[in-house]
Order: structure tokens, then C-alpha cells, then sequence
């Protein structure tokens, strides 16, 4: 049972699993990346519906540029045409979009698309949902230093000011609290690259489910799982 009073302010996702569920059925991995794409709002309202207010996916690494060109550009034009069949229901449903990486690598009509949606979703206030698109934890790190150092050099800031909270402030995380809990699908026990900084307190569920056969039932079961534990968070 869901205690309304201590659900997670904040799920990371990582929907891993797309291109196995696929091979089961003995299709490419876009008709996985499809499927997957399909249940994403279906997990945000989910989320939605228990008071949660935000919620990362990893959707795209910045190690996914490894893959096929077939693959990349298959994605690519997934998310376009996801995000301009979805945005009225995120709009009736109150989820507001924002994202995570370096949006600049993609595709001008994928940017120009995000962009949109960005601006039309704007005003919701129900749930955020954050796209982590040419994301890497180690990447944003660098990044997040990068300004710091010219920061500095504009003697904006001093060595001495530089605490985790300063760090933080330079994140692409930035306007939003840490995640409380991380999910990752299809049996997979690491973070790969995924938030590095902001995931070092929060609570990691996996589960074996792929993801295109995850369901808000999973979900739940995962924050049910998340209720039970107890967070010290260093403490004693």
C-alpha cells in the first residue's frame, strides 16, 4: 500500500531493455524503442497520481552515439515524433517537459521539436518529467567544472567558494532536488553513467521486467518497496 505521506519527491529512471524485448519477439530494436516509448506518459501520470513531483529518464547516453546509424537515427525521429503526438496529452495531464545534456549534438529538427514541446508544456505544474537526451554523468561533471573555471577567471568566484553546493548550482540538475529513488528495468545493477553526482543518497530498486512490459503496477510496487526502507542518509 502507497503512504501518501512519504512517497519520493523526485524517481530517476533508467528504462533499459527496449532492443531484448524486441529480440524476443524477433523484431529490430525500434520496434523495442517504440514499444518503450509508448508507456513512458503511462508511468508519468502514474508517478503523477501519487503526488510525485519529478521524474528523470535516461532516454538517450552519451555512449548511445556507439550505436548503429540506422539505430541512432531511428531514435532520433522517435523522440521527434513522439514528443509532437504526446505534448497535448502532457499538456492535459499537467506534466511540464524540461531536459538534461547537451541538446546542441542532436538533430536540428529533434531540437527544434524538444524546444516546442518545452515551450508549450511550460505553465503545467502537476509533474516534471526530464528528458535526459546526450546525457552522461561524467560529461556534465566536466561541464559543470568548465563553468566553475570561468567563473573564476571572470572573478566571479574564488577556490574558497567552491562547495558541493556550488557544484550542484553549476549541474544541468540544477532546479530540482536530488533523486529520492533511482528505478532501473530489465535486471541490469549499475547506474552506467547516469547522474553521478545527484544519485549519491538516494535508494536503487531494480527490477528483471524489461521495460516496454513495465506498468504503473510495477511502479507502484517499486515505490511500495522504496515506503519500507529506512533512510539514515549518514545519519545514525
Amino acid at each position: 500500500m502507497i503512504l501518501s505521506d512519504s512517497v519520493p519527491k523526485h524517481v530517476a529512471l533508467i528504462p533499459d531493455g527496449n532492443r531484448r524485448w524486441a529480440a524476443r519477439y524477433q523484431k529490430d530494436a525500434p520496434f523495442g524503442h517504440r514499444k518503450g516509448c509508448d508507456i513512458i506518459l503511462d508511468i508519468v501520470e502514474a508517478a503523477s497520481d501519487i503526488n510525485i513531483e519529478y521524474m528523470t529518464l535516461y532516454i538517450f547516453s552519451t555512449e548511445n552515439w556507439k550505436r548503429s546509424k540506422l539505430e541512432i537515427d531511428a531514435l532520433m525521429e522517435l523522440l521527434k515524433h513522439y514528443l509532437q503526438r504526446e505534448t497535448p496529452r502532457m499538456i492535459e495531464k499537467g506534466v511540464k517537459l524540461s531536459t538534461i545534456g547537451v541538446l546542441e549534438s542532436l538533430p536540428e529538427d529533434v531540437k527544434a521539436v524538444i524546444e516546442e514541446s518545452k515551450a508549450k508544456t511550460a505553465h503545467c505544474k502537476k509533474i516534471n518529467l526530464i528528458l535526459a537526451l546526450n546525457y552522461g554523468g561524467r560529461s556534465e561533471i566536466c561541464r559543470a567544472f568548465s563553468k566553475i573555471h570561468r567563473e573564476i577567471e571572470k572573478g566571479r568566484l574564488t577556490i574558497k567558494d567552491i562547495t558541493e553546493d556550488t557544484v550542484g548550482h553549476y549541474l544541468d540538475t540544477a532546479d530540482w532536488p536530488e533523486p529520492d529513488l533511482l528505478i532501473r528495468t530489465s535486471g541490469e545493477m549499475r547506474i552506467s553513467n547516469y547522474l553521478l553526482w545527484q544519485l549519491s543518497y538516494s535508494e536503487f530498486y531494480y527490477t528483471d521486467t524489461l521495460w516496454p512490459d513495465f506498468t504503473p503496477d510495477h511502479f507502484y510496487s517499486a515505490i511500495d518497496d522504496y515506503q519500507k526502507r529506512e533512510r539514515r542518509l549518514g545519519g545514525p
